[in-house]
């Protein structure tokens, strides 16, 4: 040891007082940890304050943020950020990377950040060799075990695959979709699958989705895509409203006429004579309590019948998935208010009639 401070001494021997109090001193060696040489936890998006640097122009402080440099004082830009953090969007031909890849999203388990190992090809579609894959194989495997971190997130990877399997069956939006995959993750964080079925819960989640964005589904819809029965799928949906306060719209019979009458195959005219028919039903209160699917199959019969195309029972009621019985009393209904209301226009013309003759 001390002929390896005599070497150190003849090398720089402007240190060699130094190097002598080293070598006659029990030495302790500490190696220096990564945190101490470079700065954790920074990012280009916060802005941070230089204190080494100080501004050319007025000696002020000096910040930096994602774009560039400049100084607080006297607003001098020093340095602009070089790098372009943008994406790559455009590619003309096959020869050009891309760097992108796919967008966020809350219908995966991991947002969609994890990767896909190939199989047989490249990404330009080349055969590989069998040495090749075999190590794809094996990385393949690797991959697959460490995929998931608990088991938990197993079972949200799995159940979030169903939720995508009925938002595809229900021909539901994208953003339905996502909206009833972040619905199934609330659940989770809200411990509220200990005890139920999650395949129920599932449902229940597409089903509330679908709720909140006021598209035309009901529960014996879902619950007949997911392979469970309604009444579970009611009870999930009613512990979902109630632990995580959905904010549901009302249903209406009139959400339910333009999905019917595109089954039935109904011109637009049947169509707004319909929506025109459950309106008024609403506004007089008459649907409070009723099947709004059954409601909306009356209201296409009686304007197909007012319009000359003679829609029966059995085929609207087959399209609402609902009883003949059920089509006849709203139907009924329909005819009542329909009455009422040509006996208000009748006297309010007959009054009106009244007071001219008295006038003159």
């Amino acid at each position: 040891m001390m002929e390896f401070w005599e070497q150190l001494e003849s090398i720089y021997p402007s240190m060699g007082e130094g190097f002598a109090v080293l070598a006659g001193s029990p030495i302790t060696v500490r190696t220096m940890a990564t945190r101490d040489i470079y700065e954790t936890g920074f990012d280009e998006d916060v802005r941070t304050e230089s204190s080494a640097n100080r501004c050319p122009e007025c000696d002020g402080r000096v910040t930096t943020n994602a774009v560039e440099t400049v100084c607080e004082d006297c607003g001098l830009v020093i340095d602009e950020q070089r790098i372009d953090h943008g994406p790559e969007w455009r590619a003309y031909d096959d020869e050009e990377c891309e760097r992108t890849g796919a967008p966020l999203t809350a219908a995966r388990h991991d947002r969609g950040l994890s990767m896909e190992i190939g199989r047989g090809t490249d990404a330009k579609g080349n055969e590989l060799s069998w040495q090749k894959r075999r190590r794809l194989a094996r990385m393949r495997r690797e991959q697959t075990r460490g995929r998931w971190r608990s088991k938990a997130e197993r079972n949200l990877a799995h159940e979030l695959g169903e939720v995508r399997r009925l938002a595809s069956a229900l021909e539901l939006s994208n953003s339905v979709r996502d909206q009833a995959c972040q619905l199934f993750r609330s659940t989770q964080n809200e411990d509220l699958l200990r005890g139920r079925s999650i395949e129920a819960i599932t449902a229940a989640s597409v089903y509330g989705a679908c709720r909140c964005n006021g598209r035309s589904r009901l529960v014996d819809n879902v619950s007949e895509m997911a392979r469970v029965a309604e009444s579970r799928v009611t009870n999930a949906y009613k512990t979902l409203n109630e632990w995580l306060g959905l904010p549901a719209e009302p249903v209406s019979p009139g959400m339910f006429v333009p999905r019917l009458a595109s089954d039935l195959e109904c011109p637009d005219e049947i169509r707004q004579r319909a929506r025109k028919l459950a309106e008024q039903a609403e506004e007089r209160g008459v649907t409070t309590g009723v099947h709004p699917a059954g409601f909306a199959a009356a209201c296409l019969y009686k304007a197909g019948r007012e319009e000359g195309r003679w829609l029966t029972q059995s085929e609207v009621s087959g399209a609402a998935n609902i009883s003949t019985t059920t089509v006849r009393n709203h139907r009924d209904t329909l005819h009542q208010l329909d009455g009422e209301q040509r006996v208000g226009i009748k006297s309010t013309t007959q009054t009106r009639a009244a007071s001219r003759k008295s006038k003159g």
